[in-house]
């Protein structure tokens, strides 16, 4: 098999406490369906394989929010070190066959199949090891990283997840417009705006 025809894995971070939210955001209804099972649907339908939710708080009701679907479920006992023990876990949860693997939140409800597969195809088409998305001036996940990096993923620790790595890469990181990636909820007042948009 070919790098080009290698599987590429997901990790969907879920596993925080939404602090900032004052609930559960893992679980929020969006057009009937929670937010974590959104994002995971979201890489299944990608061709995504694995598809990795990490989960710790609430990991019960978040494992139950996904009934059903064909994703493998990685429980990280220090999801209260930060988001880097979340990409951590995700990451030692993938199978040795996967050529990259997209990192995505369970909390930009705009993420689509679609602009999964594109990060996939620019991937294929530029050979570069990182494709991340921008939105504004922020490149961010969702982002895909080629297995040479799994190692430099497992040696970030704290609350910055990947955005440090991203920094770094500079030139080397190829990116995808996705102008709604800026819709990120961790607030009562980002999901009141994310409401109205959707009212519009």
């Amino acid at each position: 098999m070919t790098g080009d025809e290698a599987p590429v894995g997901a990790i969907v971070l879920a596993a925080g406490a939404s602090s900032r939210m004052g609930a559960a955001k893992q679980l929020f209804d969006v057009d009937g369906r929670s937010l974590v099972r959104r994002a995971a649907e979201a890489a299944c339908d990608a061709g995504c394989a694995p598809v990795v939710v990490v989960v710790g708080a609430q990991a019960e009701r978040v494992r139950a929010a996904l009934d059903g679907l064909g994703v493998a479920i990685a429980f990280n006992p220090g999801w209260r070190e930060g988001i880097a023990s979340s990409l951590r876990c995700g990451v030692e949860a993938l199978p040795e066959g996967v050529s990259a693997a997209i990192v995505l939140l369970c909390d930009q409800p705009a993420v689509s199949p679609g602009l999964l597969e594109s990060l996939i195809r620019r991937r294929r088409e530029s050979g570069r090891p990182i494709v991340a998305c921008r939105y504004g001036s922020v490149t961010g996940v969702p982002a895909l990283f080629a297995r040479e990096l799994f190692p430099q993923l497992l040696a970030l620790e704290g609350d910055a997840g990947a955005r440090g790595l991203l920094a770094r890469a500079g030139d080397e990181v190829e990116s995808v417009g996705f102008p709604d990636g800026a819709f990120d909820l961790d607030t009562p007042e980002d999901w009141a705006r994310w409401r109205a948009r959707e009212r519009v």
